[in-house]
């Protein structure tokens, strides 16, 4: 099945607000390569996030002090899972 990131910002009038918080849970995994690239994801990480959290600003709005981001190491990746509650009468109105 072939979907874009704008996919996931979709919502349908028939899914709850769980599905679409669930659909918001972004994971970008990258492989690390060797030891110079962690330099390089010190700086990527950060701005990656903040570009994330401002593309979804510009359509839903959200509340910062519930956004939840974590980086997780799984062997030669590195996980992030940005994880962002909508609040429900934002969906209302949406739909």
């Amino acid at each position: 099945m072939n979907m874009s990131i704008l996919d996931y910002f979709r919502i349908d009038s028939q899914k709850s607000a769980t599905v679409a918080k669930e659909r918001l849970q972004i994971i970008v995994a990258r492989q690390r390569s060797n030891r110079s690239d962690s330099r390089a994801l010190d700086f990527f990480i950060p701005k990656m996030q903040q570009e994330l959290l401002d593309v979804v600003k510009k359509y839903v709005e959200i509340d910062n002090e519930q956004v939840k981001m974590h980086i997780e190491k799984e062997g030669d990746y590195e996980i992030l899972e940005v994880n962002i509650p909508l609040p429900e009468e934002k969906l209302r109105k949406l739909r």
